[in-house]
């Protein structure tokens, strides 16, 4: 049973996928959702919009958690100003991982990421502060991932390999094993990525061609 309240930071289409594992963990009970751009008349899955997130500082006063549920694709400032506005404020920070997810021995997942359904997290991987491991992505074991990195949907990080911060690895993305991917990276869906990445930038195919 839920002992915990949560509000969640953002009313988009990845706020929707996270009440799903939100509500099957049964950790936290959701008392409403926070969004600039949607009206406190509004619900979404039937919980209700409390505000913009100028609240967290009113919130912040109550013994309640807060998630960020800002998606994250190219551009991770959003999701990290947010971010930096709860530690701003001294909040409590919810970590939520999926009951449907596997997580191995000695794994380490920071505050305020989420794991989400049919995940796998190998043995003695780390995940950073205010991450996504989106549905049924891999990690295999050893596995580093820095803060504000969104793996996403059926994306494969192999054993031992390193993404960094503020990085996006995409849909069904694969990434080789024992690889350094440095920070402020996105990987397009579908990619190859067989040798490290060491400059920023936006990279697709399976030749990893550079876009910008």
């Amino acid at each position: 049973m839920a002992d915990r309240k949560l509000v969640l930071v953002g009313g988009g289409g990845h706020c929707i996928s996270c009440i799903d594992v939100i509500e099957l963990e049964s950790r936290y009970e959701i008392i409403g959702i926070l969004d600039p751009r949607l009206s406190i008349q509004d619900t979404i899955l039937g919980y209700p919009v409390l505000g913009d997130d100028s609240r967290i500082r009113f919130l912040a006063k109550e013994d309640v958690y807060f998630l960020i549920t800002v998606g994250q694709i190219d551009n991770p400032h959003l999701k990290k100003k947010l971010f930096q506005s709860l530690l701003d404020n001294r909040v409590n920070i919810a970590t939520v991982i999926s009951p449907r997810a596997y997580i191995g021995k000695d794994c380490r997942i920071g505050n305020g990421s989420i794991i989400m359904h049919d995940a796998i997290i190998g043995s003695k991987s780390s995940i950073g502060q205010n991450c996504i491991v989106n549905t049924k992505a891999i990690l295999e074991h050893e596995s580093f991932v820095g803060n504000t990195t969104h793996i996403s949907t059926g994306a494969i990080i192999n054993g031992a390999t390193r993404v960094g911060d503020n990085c996006f690895v995409g849909s069904n993305a694969t990434v080789g094993h024992h690889l350094t991917i440095t920070d402020n990276v996105v990987i397009g869906a579908n990619s190859l990525v067989i040798k490290s990445i060491y400059e920023p930038g936006v990279y697709i195919s399976n030749n990893l061609r550079k876009l910008r």
